[in-house]
């Protein structure tokens, strides 16, 4: 199992001009399932990106988590993470599950995040974030050939970091 997991301020997915899952600010994350995947990994994937601490706290700290962070999920199944460019000029996905295997593993991994929440919920941690953590759910959108996904990232940054600002290439 691949996940790519991104900080944003928004992110929506469309599907034939329909929104079919929308969050504020949280977590995107794309989701590569492959054959020898289990329900335990993906139980454990999910419980491992929800703890991730990589949202800012009172003192501009990555030390809260989505849910303390008062944050949304959205969960986006994506083959392609599994695509082989080694040989040739076309990827190969000859590695990603095929549906009968990825769409139980991809609702798995969604059952996952939303029991950590739950248990992330419970448990005492500093200075919760003022927000309605509780209300918000991960979003689960139909999976589809013409899926469009729109974000506003919202990445950390280093007064150091070599690559940005960058120019276009």
């Amino acid at each position: 199992m691949r996940a790519v997991v991104q900080r944003v301020q928004r992110a929506r997915v469309t599907i034939g001009g329909e929104v079919a899952g929308e969050i504020g600010a949280g977590l995107l994350v794309l989701l590569g399932v492959t054959h020898t995947d289990t329900e335990a990994e993906a139980r454990w994937l999910a419980e491992k990106i929800v703890g991730l601490r990589i949202f800012g706290d009172d003192e501009g700290k990555m030390n809260r988590d989505v849910t303390e962070a008062g944050g949304a999920v959205l969960v986006v199944s994506q083959f392609t993470l599994y695509g082989d460019c080694r040989k040739g000029r076309r990827p190969s996905f000859i590695d990603a599950a095929a549906p009968p295997i990825a769409i139980p593993l991809y609702e798995a991994f969604i059952n996952g995040i939303k029991g950590a929440r739950r248990a992330n919920r419970d448990r005492p941690f500093r200075r919760r974030h003022a927000g309605r953590a509780g209300q918000r759910r991960p979003r689960d959108p139909d999976r589809g050939p013409s899926l469009r996904l729109a974000l506003a990232a919202n990445c950390p940054t280093h007064p150091r970091n070599p690559f940005a600002p960058h120019r276009p290439i």
